[in-house]
């Protein structure tokens, strides 16, 4: 499942965060997948000694910091370094070999990463290159180029066992993107009640249509057998209202005028239904509450907001926050988990 809005700062990462630890802690064995190029949502599982040591940054010798922790294990680490979704596609950028497979980070037990990187940005003109090539289907490293992040996390689902993949990409629709995106089979939309999102939802529909389109009519009938390749499914489950901030120069009408548009929106432009239902808010999986309060909390403790405790700075009132966070939270991962089930009965729920 990705999850994908081209208007950026709605909460999406920070969404995908707490999903990917929600869904874990409700029993399933999940890997989160950072392609967005500003790795943001690795830098929310990972402190900033793991990150120097996973990008390859010079070390501190005079530094008094304390030793960095093995990505894998989580116990003092001295040389072994985990590989990036940039380094995934290094030999392909660098014309000498095809996708190199990499391991993900273990988080906790259930929880896996393939961390995110800012050189993954680099890949994007290569990306834009193989696409019309790929529709030939005789340029097999046009195809290899076009499916190597795809081929990169099936390998790390299969890896470690996965049962649901949640994949974080960046707010645009660039060629990362939609090689991201014809990865996932089903898409989740956060959005924010104002103008930009339903400008965004109308041109968003429409691409992922036509990249469906281009990719299961044109150029996966001609995908070699040895080349895994996705589905390009795209299947959009629904979207999620973030609510901004509050702040009492933002009128309420305004909010709910927005807000009143989303469904028909949603159905039209997204959907792409002849006959919309304006009143229709079947695919409005959840509203979520704003909870800034908490994310710098969260930052410090290294946790997610609905696991703060008192010992981290949640105090007094802020516990009440936690404790609505936390069943929000849950709220929000069993409808996603039932949607999920619907798409696929063989999704394991957990007693």
């Amino acid at each position: 499942m990705a999850l994908f809005n081209n208007k950026g700062g709605v909460g999406k990462t920070t969404l995908a965060y707490h999903l990917a630890h929600m869904l874990q802690r409700m029993g399933h064995r999940v890997l989160a997948v950072d392609l967005d190029p500003q790795a943001n949502l690795t830098a929310q599982f990972l402190d900033e000694e793991e990150l120097t040591i996973l990008w390859g940054e010079p070390e501190d010798t005079a530094s008094s910091a304390p030793k960095p922790f093995d990505l894998d294990t989580r116990t003092p680490r001295t040389n072994r370094h985990s590989g990036t979704m940039a380094s995934a596609i290094a030999p392909i950028m660098e014309g000498v070999g095809d996708v190199d497979l990499i391991t993900p980070v273990t988080i906790e037990d259930g929880l896996w990463l393939l961390p995110g990187d800012v050189e993954l940005s680099v890949f994007e003109d290569r990306l834009s290159a193989a696409w019309p090539n790929s529709f030939l289907g005789k340029d097999v490293a046009a195809l290899r180029t076009t499916t190597a992040l795809h081929r990169a996390i099936e390998n790390g689902a299969r890896a470690v066992g996965a049962e649901i993949v949640l994949i974080d990409v960046g707010p645009n629709l660039g060629a990362i993107n939609r090689a991201a995106l014809l990865s996932a089979d089903t898409v989740l939309m956060p959005i924010a009640a104002d103008l930009f999102s339903l400008r965004g939802l109308r041109n968003l529909g429409p691409t992922l249509r036509d990249w469906r389109s281009t990719w299961q009519g044109t150029v996966l009938p001609k995908v070699p057998e040895r080349i895994a390749a996705p589905r390009g499914l795209m299947m959009p489950i629904g979207y999620i209202v973030m609510q901004p901030p509050t702040r009492a120069d933002r009128p309420a009408k305004s909010h709910d005028r927005w807000l009143d548009r989303i469904p028909e929106v949603f159905s039209t432009s997204v959907l792409g239904a002849g006959h919309p239902d304006a009143h229709d808010r079947s695919f409005e999986i959840a509203t979520m509450r704003n909870y800034a309060n908490l994310v710098p909390l969260a930052h410090d403790a290294r946790k997610p907001m609905f696991e703060l405790r008192a010992g981290d700075g949640a105090l007094g009132g802020t516990q009440t926050a936690v404790r609505r966070c936390y069943t929000d939270f849950r709220d929000l991962a069993l409808k996603v988990r039932a949607r999920l089930a619907y798409i696929d009965p063989t999704l394991r729920i957990p007693t």
